[in-house]
Order: structure tokens, then C-alpha cells, then sequence
């Protein structure tokens, strides 16, 4: 049996303060359960950013484990860490919100790694460019001065028409934007003169 207390005070004083603060937070948690939650300010600014040409980087969707197996060769997918269905779902997402937010995609770069070009081409099929710049340097990490200053040259260069697409790793966007985004999850940036700026990201 469930008892409400009828009369909760909150530490000012004023009754039923904390019990509407209780009932806010959990119609708003079933409303993003349902997915009906507001969007958030920086990600409408995201989309908005990407429609007028802007770049977005993600991170490659799910794919369990860390880093890579031990015999590890570039274009065996067998010896590569992969994504697994939660992951191939979460990427085929990415091409159906973009498709959603009306947002024209110029070009689609990605890391080499299996996990990367796959996350790629289920959300933007026969769009993907392999991209060297955009390679995981999570084994070694004596490659990534010289890796993102070439992805960050690569960036600059970018003038459209239409979005960037980059699908790569945490580390190389954690290394470009000081971000460190979840699986499948996008940071959209702006350039401004010299410099790339950070507009929002893309929840996955």
C-alpha cells in the first residue's frame, strides 16, 4: 500500500512545493521515455548548423568492447572489434534523423576501421569515402599530433554545399574538440575564420 503525504514542505517553508518538483521530474522522465521530451536548445542549434553546411563528427555507434584484438589487420573486419545489432540499428538512426531534419549531406568521410565505414555506410548507403586522417590512433598514440592536424586541415578545407559527415573515433574527437562523445553520439562544428567552433551535438 502507498501513503501520500499530503502536507510536504519544502525547506522554505511554502507545502507542495517539493511534491510538484517530484511530479515535473517524473512526467518529464516518462515523456523522454516515450520520446516526446523537448529537444535540447544546443541540438536544435546542431541541426540548424548542418543545414547551412556545417560539419558533424561522429563516433562510430555501438560496438562492444575496448579498442582492438590483438591481431588486429586493417581491412579484415574478422580481426577488427565490430558493431553489434544495438549498433547497426543505432547507425541506420543516423541516416533516418537526418532524412528527418532535412539536412543535405555533401560528403561522408570515415575512419578505415570496420566499426567506422559500417556506421557509415548503413546511414548514408554508397556515400562513403574512406578517410586515413580519421583513423583510431587509440593503439598509438605517437600518431596523434600529426593525425589531427591533418583532420583538422581536412575540416578547414570543407566550404559545402551541403553538410560534412565524419564518422570516426572517441579519441580523434576528443583530441579535435576537447568533447568525448558516446557511441553513435555527433559534435557539430562551425568554422569561424581560422578556427572551428562547437555548435551542439547530436544525441544518439
Amino acid at each position: 500500500m502507498v501513503t501520500l503525504r499530503k502536507n510536504v514542505t519544502n525547506p522554505s517553508g511554502k507545502p507542495g512545493v517539493t511534491m510538484r518538483r517530484r511530479l515535473f521530474i517524473g512526467l518529464f522522465g516518462c515523456l523522454a521515455l516515450l520520446g516526446l521530451a523537448p529537444a535540447r536548445a544546443d541540438e536544435a542549434a546542431a541541426w540548424q548548423a548542418l543545414r547551412e553546411g556545417g560539419i558533424v563528427l561522429f563516433r562510430h555507434a555501438i560496438a562492444p568492447g575496448v579498442g582492438d584484438p590483438p591481431n588486429f589487420r586493417l581491412g579484415e573486419c574478422a580481426t577488427q572489434r565490430n558493431l553489434d545489432a544495438a549498433g547497426r540499428a543505432q547507425a541506420a538512426r543516423i541516416g533516418a534523423v537526418f532524412r528527418r531534419e532535412g539536412v543535405t549531406v555533401g560528403e561522408v568521410l570515415s575512419s578505415r576501421w570496420c566499426r567506422a565505414l559500417e556506421t557509415a555506410e548503413l546511414a548514408f548507403p554508397g556515400r562513403v569515402t574512406p578517410a586515413p586522417p580519421f583513423d583510431s590512433f587509440f593503439q598509438d598514440r605517437a600518431d596523434e599530433p600529426e593525425q589531427t592536424a591533418a583532420a583538422r586541415r581536412r575540416l578547414m578545407a570543407w566550404n559545402g554545399p551541403g553538410a560534412l559527415v565524419v564518422v570516426s573515433h572517441q579519441v580523434n574527437i576528443t583530441a579535435l574538440t576537447g568533447m568525448v562523445p558516446a557511441s553513435g553520439e555527433g559534435v557539430v562544428l562551425r568554422k569561424e575564420g581560422t578556427t572551428l567552433r562547437e555548435v551542439g551535438r547530436i544525441r544518439p
